[in-house]
């Protein structure tokens, strides 16, 4: 298999304060994304902090990690297999897509997880500190022929469509 990215923390100053669980002891915990086993395409991402979700609750968790990426490649990322087979625990953007350039924005590229529990069996999910919560999967992409982009990123969510509205 061929390498072509590696996990790391973001800064201590760009984690603490993303929100009220995100202590200097939820940072000093972080632990960096891994494959299960030899087989595993997924790389789990573990919870900073506990969260418990209701039914049809939301909560956007900063994991604290950022990915440098080969260019020609992402990082996907979907809830554990088996938290949306057991709580239809869903990401709110059905799919992350984690870009490249992402991890080199003024956020560190810095990785967020929205994800809600729309459980029809009104199941509440609890999520301990070091639980494996969502997976990351990386994939190789392809251009056009006359792709001729130049634009460089900074920001997350919705940074690419406004770089491509200045140019």
């Amino acid at each position: 298999m061929k390498a072509i990215a590696k996990f790391e923390k973001v800064s201590k100053n760009q984690f603490v304060g993303a929100n009220e669980n995100c202590t200097e002891d939820a940072y000093n915990a972080i632990i960096l994304p891994v494959r299960a086993t030899v087989g595993s395409a997924g790389y789990d991402f573990f919870a900073p902090y506990d969260f418990t979700l209701k039914p049809d609750e939301t909560i956007t968790v900063p994991t604290g990690i950022r990915a440098k990426i080969e260019n020609g490649y992402l990082l996907s990322v979907y809830p554990r297999s088996g938290l949306g087979f057991k709580y239809r625990l869903q990401l709110n953007n059905t799919v992350g897509i984690i870009d490249s350039d992402y991890y080199y924005s003024s956020n560190e590229g810095h990785i967020f997880i929205r994800i809600t529990n729309r459980s029809l069996d009104n199941k509440t999910v609890e999520i301990k500190k070091g639980s494996a919560f969502a997976q990351g999967i990386f994939t190789q992409f392809f251009i056009t022929y006359d792709d001729n982009v130049t634009g460089t990123r900074d920001g997350g969510m919705g940074s690419t469509d406004k770089n491509r509205l200045k140019q």
